[in-house]
């Protein structure tokens, strides 16, 4: 395979950041880099061609925000570069790139969207649906694969896509998200249950949802992306671990913190909202802590956000 010349500085011009001019050695190394991973690229993907210039080009866009002294080679390596390949050649409309997204990635929704609870009544429509979106321009924008950024894995990516669409079309089956928490609480079974409880969990839980809805509001946007991600879109720690490229345990991790700030801010508004005594407290909490989760999915999927990998 002939040598492409010069990808290095047909990388660095498209790049956000403007990075200090590498080293002759440096600079000579990021052009070897770029120049196997399109050559790997194109043996992933037998018959998919896309020009090394173009395919530089995209990946130079996408490459994430960085100190411009920070390396150059390491942020390349990090990105799944031959999925950035392959979503470059369906961008450029390729029949072939076509094929082959539909045959390592929509093929495999079906079992995916399974593993996550999904409805198999709507499994089918939900792959329709997400071809369309990942490659037909809609409303003069570009189809959504163009916002893959190679930061995670393309089917992990697909999947977060998937399950959004999934979720939007139950939720067109089934009561409004109020009307929902209202059904829940009449529905709560009152076994076991002091009477007062039962009467205090009725009574506030408006107070109940109010407050866990300024104590999501205290956290970080990516901290909401991960709970939207886990509670809403009922990704597993194992789904999400390579949307992040870190392992299941530090999904659990960062999970648990954010959840414990949740849980904490939220006790801390009831308490001041319904100026309860410590042990109507502690009782109402036991109901709190037993319904937070449910209420957080609820209250996180009122409002979606596009797709993005970390």
């Amino acid at each position: 395979m002939s040598q492409v010349p010069a990808l290095a500085a047909t990388f660095l011009s498209h790049t956000k950041t403007r990075f200090v001019a590498p080293s002759p050695e440096d600079f000579a190394a990021l052009d070897a880099l770029l120049q196997r991973a399109w050559e790997d690229a194109q043996a992933r993907w037998p018959g998919v061609t896309v020009p090394a210039e173009r395919f530089v080009t995209h990946v130079a866009e996408r490459l994430p925000p960085a100190s411009p002294t920070a390396p150059i080679a390491p942020l390349v390596s990090g990105l799944s570069l031959p999925e950035l390949y392959l979503a470059c050649a369906c961008l450029l409309g390729h029949a072939a790139a076509h094929e082959a997204l539909e045959r390592h990635y929509l093929a495999r929704l079906p079992e995916r969207l399974r593993s996550l609870r999904q409805p198999d009544a709507m499994i089918d429509e939900v792959r329709q649906r997400v071809g369309v979106k990942l490659l037909v321009a809609n409303a003069g924008q570009a189809p959504a694969i163009a916002d893959y950024t190679g930061r995670g894995g393309l089917l992990s990516w697909v999947v977060v896509i998937a399950s959004r669409i999934a979720n939007k079309l139950r939720g067109q089956e089934k009561p409004s998200t109020e009307d929902d928490a209202e059904e829940l609480f009449k529905a709560l079974p009152a076994q076991g249950l002091d009477p007062e409880l039962d009467v205090m969990k009725r009574r506030h839980h408006a107070a109940f949802r109010q407050a866990v809805r300024e104590a999501a509001a205290t956290l970080s946007a990516e901290d909401r992306h991960l709970l939207r991600l886990h509670f809403a879109d009922r990704l597993s720690t194992y789904e999400m671990a390579p949307l992040f490229r870190v392992n299941q345990s530090t999904i659990s991790r960062w999970l648990k913190r954010v959840q414990q700030q949740v849980y904490t801010e939220t006790r801390r508004r009831l308490q001041e909202q319904l100026g309860l005594s410590t042990e109507d407290f502690q009782s109402f909490i036991a109901f709190v802590d037993s319904q937070l989760d449910l209420t957080l999915s609820q209250l996180l999927d009122e409002k979606r956000e596009p797709p993005q990998e970390g």
